[in-house]
């Protein structure tokens, strides 16, 4: 059946009876919940390794910073070396352990490789978030239909023992990754004929739900996160200020504050697969952070845990003695920059809803079980073809007691173009809890906040 079309009226009420029996199987039960910090980790992964030793066993994460650390300033594993590697010779070796779009880029790009280093299980999270999440496992519920979050505790993963494809997203939606975050970023958009295009920005994030004095969505009005991006570069964008809340149970709100008009307007259409501008078409909205806003336009299926290479412990791409011009070829990140290791991840396959539409008809995301990262992302067009593969990176951060996920990027297998964004190599600050967090507010994230920023 195609997008746009209503579903026959039995079929309706089928889909409704079973979704109001996942929605009622959200939390589990007293013995079910006792699991979590003995036969799983308190975050719901499995701490043993594999039986072939690959994967090894979790001791609780990276919690001691090295000397000196400063994200992009330190490498606790700079002494590793690869273990092998993946390329055109042997992909089809590896495939199994590989999601569609690394295969796809591999094949498509003359040497595309991916150098795999030994697994290092360094995520974690603080005591206090592994108490709330406990809570959670036997309180927090969503609506019937799974894609509102009706009732949890902030400052804890939802559903540390996921039942369905939901439930696994919202563990990824509130995973603690600091809560007033300040960094200098750049989204780049490299060209064809060489070069790049860089769009510098201040950006300001603040997660009120992950406060553990939160009780409830309701508490902070079901906002997930608020964002601020302050544009520095390129010069015809200079002065731009965009203005971002996204939410548990509606799309999101965006304001922009336009410098040559000296005023701010609602941006009526920042959701889901709007064009994000100076991305050339090639980034939707709904794409940012590797997903973001809601989770109404698709049906989200739970096929199961595998063990795929991912980007992790991605400290030699963030190194900040790097410049971006040195990182950048002309189909792809350059290699040596890139660090795959084999880990466990829960595999969610997204379709769109029989009356709903978007340009992606089908995802597939690959989340950490560790950290619940999303750490790679398929996306497929309304014929079934491969058309975009987006991966992130990963790197644990003693200092909150978190693993991060900032720069990405995205491949066009269709425009044989790739874009990145939130790349921190030459920005100047990367503050995961910013020492002004205190004015991390509402009244921050407003209309009129962003129109002083912009005016001053």
């Amino acid at each position: 059946m195609k997008a746009g079309r209503k579903a026959p009226f039995g079929r309706a009420l089928l889909v409704a009876a079973l979704a109001v029996a996942l929605g009622a199987q959200a939390a589990v039960s007293e013995q079910e919940a006792a699991a979590l910090g003995k036969t799983l980790t308190p975050f719901g992964a499995e701490p043993g390794g594999n039986k072939e030793g690959t994967i090894p066993a979790w001791t609780g994460g990276l919690k001691q910073a090295p000397a000196g650390w400063k994200p992009g300033r330190v490498d606790p594993f700079k002494d590793d070396k690869p273990l092998f590697s993946i390329d055109a010779s042997n992909v089809d070796k590896y495939a199994e352990k590989l999601p569609a779009g690394q295969v796809a880029l591999i094949k498509a790009y003359p040497g595309y490789r991916m150098d795999v280093y030994p697994t290092r299980r360094t995520c974690t999270f603080p005591e206090w978030f592994a108490a709330r999440t406990r809570q959670n496992a036997t309180f927090a519920k969503t609506s019937a239909d799974g894609w509102k979050l009706e009732q949890a505790y902030g400052g804890g993963l939802a559903f540390p023992i996921p039942k369905t494809g939901y439930e696994v997203m919202w563990n990824y939606k509130t995973r603690y990754v600091g809560t007033a975050r300040r960094q200098q970023i750049s989204a780049l958009v490299p060209e064809k004929g060489g070069g790049y295009v860089e769009n510098k920005q201040w950006f300001y994030d603040w997660y009120p739900f992950s406060s553990p004095k939160v009780n409830s969505p309701g508490e902070v009005n079901a906002v997930e996160s608020k964002q601020i991006y302050e544009v520095l570069t390129p010069p015809s964008r200079a002065g731009e200020v965009y203005l971002i809340h996204t939410f548990h149970d509606k799309p999101s709100d965006a304001w922009i504050y336009f410098p040559g008009q000296r005023r701010v307007r609602r941006a009526p259409t920042f959701a889901y697969d709007n064009p994000i501008a100076g991305f050339d078409n090639l980034y939707f909205v709904d794409q940012i952070n590797m997903f973001i806003g809601a989770m109404d336009r698709y049906d989200f299926k739970l096929i199961g845990k595998k063990e795929i290479y991912v980007p992790y412990n991605s400290y030699k791409l963030i190194d900040k003695g790097q410049k971006y011009k040195d990182l950048l070829g002309a189909d792809y990140i350059k290699r040596d920059a890139m660090r795959y290791e084999l880990h466990r991840v829960w595999v969610v396959e997204a379709t769109v809803k029989d009356d709903k539409r978007h340009s992606f008809a089908r995802r597939v995301f690959y989340i950490d079980e560790d950290s619940w990262a999303l750490l790679h992302v398929d996306m497929y067009d309304a014929k079934g073809n491969l058309w975009r593969v987006q991966e992130g990176s990963l790197w644990a951060s003693p200092d909150i007691q978190a693993c991060v996920t900032l720069e990405q990027q995205m491949y066009d297998l269709v425009a044989r173009r790739y874009v990145l964004d939130n790349w921190t190599q030459e920005g100047e600050v990367i503050e995961l809890e910013a020492p002004n967090r205190q004015n991390f507010n509402d009244s921050f994230f407003s209309a009129d906040s962003i129109r002083r920023m912009g005016e001053r």
